[in-house]
């Protein structure tokens, strides 16, 4: 039996984009595409996906449920749960009951029936390869321009860039300004790092 590699299951409220505050699971793979750093994208990574263990579709459901009983949604998160998420995966999930989110850089192109989709681009525009989404968001610098995404997607956010717990003043006034001189964009900030919880 096909084994995805986790790094770790919780329970909290989505913390950022258009669905915040909204219970629910976390499912996040560990491993990554990308080597987010300051010096080319202009913040760092600062999630743990490193490590990792290795567990079947029927274990994923226990610990989900183990969680939450009642809580139907689950944010395949990572890392980039890309690289692992299968059809096998999604429709199993969606078999135990649960509706399926995810966040991705967009550079690897998901499988189908996924119901809802948010695309993060960590790369150069013309490598995205998830062009259609229903959220596209893009992690600001003080400094850098608002971008021109090829994802189609129904809302677009733009989220100031933290420095691990902080938010610096002036990079939230940079996005701030961003979108209102872009009024087709709106303004997303990590509150699950206001308020403390994973």
């Amino acid at each position: 039996m096909k084994r995805y590699v986790v790094k770790e299951v919780f329970y909290s409220l989505q913390g950022e984009g258009v669905r915040a505050g909204t219970p629910a699971l976390f499912l996040r793979f560990a491993g990554c595409n990308q080597d987010c750093r300051k010096e080319t994208h202009g913040f760092d990574c600062d999630t743990d996906f490193s490590g990792g263990e290795k567990l079947t579709l029927p274990e994923i459901v226990e610990r989900m449920r183990g969680q939450s009983p009642s809580c139907p949604w689950i944010i395949l998160t990572g890392g980039e749960p890309a690289l692992q998420v299968d059809r096998d995966l999604i429709d199993g999930l969606h078999a135990s009951g649960f509706k399926l989110a995810i966040e991705t850089n967009g550079s690897i192109a998901l499988p189908d029936g996924l119901d809802w989709i948010t695309v993060s681009p960590k790369v150069p525009e013309p490598e995205v390869r998830q062009l259609k989404a229903d959220e596209v968001k893009y992690v600001r610098a003080c400094g850098q321009p608002i971008p021109e995404p090829v994802v189609e997607a129904e809302h677009k956010l733009i989220s100031p860039a933290f420095d691990g717990h902080h938010l610096d003043p002036r990079t939230l006034q940079w996005c701030i300004e961003l979108v209102r001189a872009n009024p087709d964009w709106r303004l997303t900030v990590q509150l699950h790092k206001f308020l403390g919880i994973r």
